[in-house]
């Protein structure tokens, strides 16, 4: 048996569960302990305490035990410590000051010169004993733990990219925005408002059927509605979408139990009335119509983040204040979620590329293998209704690289390299911005390619055998949810030879990624004696199967044991999960076996502001 070496670009950093248990509430200690103590007697010891090397940091004791009691008394003092720690990090309202020292002090040395900290203010304020040297602990002596965010836009010097690398690009929170400039203090003209004259209140609230976003926050409305029912607000639901079916809008308010009366916008003329942007954009007016708030409901959700719990409460702060006739303290946000896209003008840029003979055919190759119908994404990309609802979403996902999902860096001058690479080309990504900034021509269906089928449940076709999480996990409405761990007990009496896998979630709408490795035949699932060697299967954006080449194969032991890794987002309505993996076998034993192994360098070394840095690894 020959094998190769195949390396997959995968999930990196994901937070492990020992990780987790240490910053976690009482609850979810308790939670997680329970997923160590597989055989529930109460205490984790023998091979349950060898699954994490925190586990036996907790054993206060050393006796080998560990009880519930000992590792939350374990916890109450591993948060001090990171308590300590955290308060040297960065906040929402700076960063911390060592890391933006460890940025300037470009030769590693521990002291800062005139040539890296070039303004001469600043050195001559921070250099306190005027050595001629800065120090970490004069800067903090100056400044504090935390350097404000006014000093990082304006006043400190080569620390524009640290924000940027402390945050990532691909994720969006609200913004505060300056309300005046974005039409607050007038008054909102609307002939469907022209009955509520006995509200203390009106909300406008932005939603979308197909957006994520927008399904995350409808319990938050559905809370509001009842609150402030009593109080004379009235809020109402305004449908963004233009090619919603009445069905689907009354699917979406069901599912959330919304009792407000829904405003249907086709023609946007009320969208355009309110400039809005996004899908979860909400409206505070007056009992005179004055628009006193815009923006976001809250900060629990975003583009690509979510919070246990909301910490800033935008619109109830906001409805508080004019309930108590006074102005708002915030009066504008942005607003995370699917973008808006309003009619264009007239002279808008004309394209010769069409829907039909171009457009189509650079969404079938690289989008609707997700964005289809039942598939894995949240909306279908099939048709050019489907396409125009969700134009300004892709233009806005495409421009900024978030989609399609790959983010290895590319490096000049070298060829491609990875077999699942879902990167746009250059052409694909020019020619389909070209046309989403454009007036958008149909064209002529005769030039439209043939339709994709897709398989209502297998895209690896009929699976020889269907193996299955032994019960369903429960997904709450709200919130995060920790890594879920389940094994799946294989029952083959000899090895078998995978050719194609599939992981298919039942309700895939909730599911991020899922991390499987393969356990032989009597190790054990939670130690670490397979480690990246175990490696067997994924399930991650635009990847949920794998169909290898004639000739190469995944050997299956006997009596293997599959766990898996599972990593869930509520989406605003409760549910359940029972994850399969369905398993093609090679019809004769491989040339090649597929095999995963590790190349981890977990100490990095990287010198502060060094652009060029190279790590190695040997194996």
């Amino acid at each position: 048996m020959k094998h190769r070496l195949v390396i997959y670009g995968t999930l990196a950093g994901l937070a492990t569960l020992s990780l987790a248990l240490i910053a976690a509430p009482a609850d979810v200690i308790e939670e997680k302990f329970k997923q160590f103590d597989t055989n529930h007697d109460g205490v984790i010891s023998g091979e349950e305490l060898d699954a994490s090397p925190i586990l036996r940091r907790l054993d206060l004791n050393g006796d080998g035990k560990l009880t519930l009691e000992e590792a939350r008394e374990a916890m109450a003092q591993y948060r001090g410590v990171i308590a300590d720690k955290l308060k040297e990090k960065s906040t929402g309202k700076g960063v911390a000051t060592e890391l933006v020292f460890k940025k300037l002090d470009k030769n590693g040395d521990g002291r800062l010169t005139s040539d890296e900290l070039t303004d001469k203010t600043w050195f001559d304020k921070l250099d306190v004993n005027k050595d001629g040297y800065v120090t970490l602990e004069e800067a903090k002596q100056v400044i504090g733990n935390i350097v404000p965010q006014h000093l990082l836009n304006k006043g400190l010097p080569q620390t524009s990219g640290l924000v940027e690398a402390d945050l990532s690009a691909l994720k969006e929170q609200p913004q505060l925005l300056k309300g005046t400039e974005l039409g607050v203090g007038h008054r909102v003209e609307d002939t469907a408002l022209s009955s509520l004259k006995d509200s203390k209140a009106i909300v406008l609230a932005m939603f979308n059927t197909t957006c994520p976003i927008s399904n995350k926050l409808a319990p938050e409305v559905a809370r509001l509605e009842k609150e402030y029912a009593e109080k004379k607000v009235t809020l109402l639901l305004v449908n963004t979408s233009t090619e919603a079916k009445a069905e689907e809008v009354q699917k979406f308010i069901s599912d959330h139990g919304l009792k407000s009366a829904v405003i249907n916008d086709p023609t946007q003329s009320l969208q355009h009335a309110l400039m809005a942007s996004t899908t979860t954009e909400v409206f505070v007016l007056d009992a005179t119509r004055t628009l006193v708030y815009r923006g976001a409901i809250n900060d629990q959700y975003g583009l690509g983040y979510s919070k246990e719990s909301a910490k800033k409460n935008y619109l109830r702060e906001a409805l508080e204040a004019v309930l108590r006739e006074a102005t708002p303290e915030i009066t504008a946000t942005s607003a995370p979620g699917c973008a808006l896209d309003l009619a264009k003008s007239a002279s808008v840029a004309k394209t010769s590329l069409t829907y039909h003979k171009d457009i189509s055919r650079i969404l079938q190759t690289n989008c609707v293998a997700c964005h289809h119908q039942d598939g894995i994404a949240p909306f279908s990309l099939e048709t050019y209704a489907d396409v125009k609802e969700h134009a300004s979403m892709m233009k806005k996902q495409v421009d900024r690289g978030a989609m399609p999902p790959w983010f290895a860096a590319k490096q000049e001058g070298r060829s491609h390299e990875w077999a699942n690479d879902r990167s746009l080309s250059e052409r694909d990504k020019t020619e389909l911005l070209a046309w989403l900034n454009s007036d958008r021509p149909e064209g002529n269906i005769a030039d439209a390619p043939l339709p994709k089928k897709f398989s209502e449940q297998w895209m690896i076709g009929k699976p020889d055998a269907i193996v299955e999480v032994p019960q369903p996990i429960q997904v709450k409405a709200e919130g995060i949810m920790p890594y879920q761990r389940a094994v799946i007990e294989t029952s083959f009496p000899e090895d078998r030879w995978v050719q194609a896998y599939e992981v298919a979630p039942s309700a895939r709408a909730v599911v991020h990624h899922v991390i499987v490795n393969m356990h032989e035949k009597g190790s054990s699932t939670l130690g670490r004696e397979n480690g990246a060697e175990g490696f067997w299967a994924a399930y991650v954006p635009g990847n949920s199967f794998r169909v290898m080449p004639e000739g190469f194969a995944k050997r299956l032991p006997a009596g293997a044991k599959l766990s898996l890794q599972i990593h869930y987002t509520p989406n605003g309505k409760a549910t359940q999960d029972q994850i399969k993996i369905g398993l093609v076998f090679a019809k004769q034993p491989p040339q090649y076996e597929v095999h995963v192994t590790s190349l981890a360098q977990p100490k990095l070394n990287i010198p502060a502001g060094d652009a060029n840095h190279i790590e190695t690894k040997q194996q």
